[in-house]
């Protein structure tokens, strides 16, 4: 029997169900309870709190975007393009979201900062797992970024797995393969667990099918929506530039980077690189 007394001015045939005999089901769910007691701050400083969740909610996206793209790449290796493309799309607006996580931390001045940079020791973003799977899907891949998760072995594990697998590109250049394009065998059959370089002859492909827009719709939209995500992508590395820049200026980043010099050298690199340099053919 209940022993719940609802306000009498909410009783009614309106009225949600209030009573549940565990949880709520939005909490079975979403595990709202777990989420909101993982901040665990390691300073007193009231600041500290921003910056933990926002970094945790950035970790929440990587996930997302990591699940979108490995969608499209599935869908990709199977020629199912408006599957891909689809994902592709889902994942521009989570780049966007993503990017606007930077806000609350965007104006971080050093003394705010230093007063609790501390705390974090050695750990440093170029640390976190998932950012490093959205990394290889856009075939930035390095065998030695697996080296700080040995310790982690599920984790070490699923990084290994994602080092060998064919990143997005990867499976567009294969597609296109596949469609007759002269994509060389250099390209399709390079080792995965290397991080991409540009072909121009992956270049002169891209400008054909550009240039031939009317006949190659279908190619010309999914190039676009890469070239999004590698606009997104780049915007999130420059954001990510300016908010240390603010915060620390030139000193030397948490977990031993080089922190804004190392910012500014990933800040200058492309992704899906003939995607841009194809257009000054076209």
């Amino acid at each position: 029997m209940s022993t719940n007394h609802p306000d009498p001015e909410a009783t009614g045939a309106d009225t949600p169900h209030l009573d549940f005999a565990g949880t709520t089901p939005y909490e079975d769910y979403v595990q709202a309870d777990v989420l909101t007691h993982l901040q665990h701050l390691r300073s007193d400083d009231p600041g500290e709190m921003v910056f933990l969740v926002t970094t945790q909610v950035m970790e929440l996206w990587f996930t997302v975007i990591v699940h979108e793209w490995e969608t499209a790449t599935r869908a990709l290796r199977e020629d199912r393009i408006p599957v891909a493309r689809d994902a592709l799309k889902r994942s521009l607006r989570e780049l966007e979201a993503l990017n606007e996580s930077w806000r609350p931390l965007a104006g971080l001045t050093p003394a705010q900062f230093n007063s609790y940079r501390g705390s974090l020791g050695e750990g440093s973003g170029f640390q976190s797992a998932m950012y490093r799977r959205m990394e290889f899907l856009l075939g930035d891949k390095s065998a030695s970024m697996l080296v700080p998760h040995r310790g982690a072995p599920r984790v070490h594990a699923e990084l290994e797995k994602a080092l060998g697998e064919p990143s997005l590109y990867d499976e567009t250049l294969a597609l296109l393969a596949r469609r007759g394009y002269a994509i060389p065998e250099a390209v399709t059959g390079r080792d995965l667990t290397k991080r991409y370089e540009p072909s121009p002859e992956v270049e002169a492909v891209w400008a054909e099918i550009y240039s031939a827009a009317d006949q190659n719709d279908e190619l010309v939209r999914l190039g676009e929506l890469l070239t999004d995500v590698g606009e997104l992508v780049w915007r999130w590395r420059n954001d990510h530039l300016v908010a240390t820049r603010r915060a620390m200026g030139s000193k030397t980043g948490t977990g031993g980077s080089a922190g804004v010099a190392w910012l500014e050298k990933r800040a200058t690199k492309n992704v899906f690189p003939e995607l841009w340099t194809a257009r000054s053919h076209v």
